[in-house]
Order: structure tokens, then C-alpha cells, then sequence
């Protein structure tokens, strides 16, 4: 019994693993179409937010099912508990990647600025590649390697104030550029927004390894006067 149930465990985690490579696609093919103007990337990330979202059911199905039939306690449950979590995690970044596609849609055809989205590109690289870390980290319950991650969201959400600078400033100078500025700015905070949700898989990941939930993002809104 205990064999089998360790082996639904690890199917949950590679089911997890499975989940989170989509929403890192999703990420990537919502980015690159919104820095290159592809309006048929963008769509089908929107219309594949459809097997995220059945991932998501699909997950938190079996949780349930290995809590009501296993019974599981201490470890176990917490582990279970924090598969859980993470899912919806998941399944809100992938929404992100969703409204990022529909910036691209609305906007097509506006006035842009390339080193603006070169920028966002950017940070989107850096969440991206905090997305294959921490999915590494959960498989093997890296508590050490999360914080590492989760220091990484700093940056990206530096990248994001200096970009909405960079917006306010372009559209003071040409008023041509505020639809394409205000996506900029939005974009960006979708990217920023991403990073936060993989710093909460971080503190999961440390949870389980401590018992105790730790603050790993120290980023606040009101500490550089944007709300986002």
C-alpha cells in the first residue's frame, strides 16, 4: 500500500512538472508574439489556455482522490496540500500569458518602440528561466534552490519599474505612443505578476522542507509608489 501510494505521489509531481513546461510555452509563445506583433501566436496561446486550465481540474482531482482514499498524514498531506496550491499558481500564470495575447490582438498596427520590448522580452526571459528552476526545485524539494529563484524576482521586478518609467516618458514626448506605451505597461506588470506567483511555488517548496511559510517576496507595490 505504502509503494503505491509513494508512486501516485511521484505521478502527481510529474503531472505538476508536465503542467508547468505549458504555462512556460504559453509565457514564451505570449511574449515573443507580443514583441514581434504576431496576432496568430497570440490567439493560440488563448485557445490553448483550455489544457492549463484541465491540467488544473485534472490535478486537483487526483489530490482529492489521494487525500479521501489514502487518508495521508504529516508529510504526505503536506505535500499533497502544497501540489495543490502550486496548480492554481500555475493555472494564474497562465492566465497571464491569456491577457499578455490579448494585448497583442488589441494592439496590432500602433506605433511601438523596439528597445521598449526588447526590455520586456527580457524580463520575460528571466521568469521563464525562473520557471524551469523551480520546477527542478519541486521535483526534488530544493528548499536552497528556491530562495535562490525567488531572489531573482528582484530583478524582475526592477525591469518592470524601469519600464513603466520609459513609457511615461515616451508618452509625455509623443502622443502617438500611448495605446502601444500603455500595453508596455501592462505587459510588463503581467510579466512581473508571473514572477511573484513562481516566488509563492518558492516559499511551497521551503514550506515543505520547514514547516514554516517564509516571506520570500519582499516586493511591495507601495515601496516604489506604482500600484500594479
Amino acid at each position: 500500500m505504502r509503494r503505491a501510494f509513494e508512486e501516485e505521489l511521484d505521478q502527481l509531481h510529474v503531472r505538476f512538472f508536465q503542467m508547468g513546461r505549458r504555462v512556460n510555452e504559453a509565457i514564451n509563445k505570449s511574449v515573443k508574439g507580443f514583441v514581434n506583433h504576431d496576432k496568430k501566436a497570440a490567439k493560440q496561446v488563448i485557445e490553448e489556455d483550455a489544457v492549463i486550465n484541465q491540467f488544473e481540474h485534472d490535478l486537483e482531482h487526483e489530490c482529492i482522490e489521494l487525500i479521501a482514499l489514502q487518508q495521508p498524514v504529516t508529510t504526505d498531506l503536506r505535500r499533497i496540500v502544497i501540489v495543490m496550491k502550486a496548480i492554481a499558481d500555475l493555472e494564474r500564470m497562465g492566465d497571464h500569458a491569456v491577457s499578455i495575447s490579448k494585448s497583442t490582438i488589441r494592439v496590432k498596427g500602433t506605433k511601438r518602440n523596439e528597445e521598449i520590448e526588447q526590455s520586456i522580452s527580457d524580463m520575460a526571459d528571466i521568469v521563464m528561466q525562473m520557471m524551469r528552476d523551480v520546477l527542478d526545485a519541486f521535483v526534488v524539494d530544493d528548499a536552497e534552490k528556491a530562495v535562490a529563484v525567488a531572489q531573482q524576482d528582484i530583478k524582475v521586478d526592477r525591469m518592470r519599474k524601469e519600464i513603466y518609467q520609459r513609457c511615461i516618458e515616451d508618452m509625455k514626448k509623443d502622443p502617438d505612443l500611448v495605446l502601444g506605451a500603455t500595453d508596455y505597461m501592462l505587459t510588463s506588470t503581467y510579466v512581473e505578476r508571473i514572477g511573484d506567483y513562481i516566488t509563492n511555488i518558492c516559499e511551497w517548496i521551503v514550506y515543505l522542507d520547514t514547516g514554516e511559510i517564509q516571506e520570500l517576496n519582499t516586493h511591495h507595490p507601495l515601496d516604489d509608489g506604482l500600484k500594479s
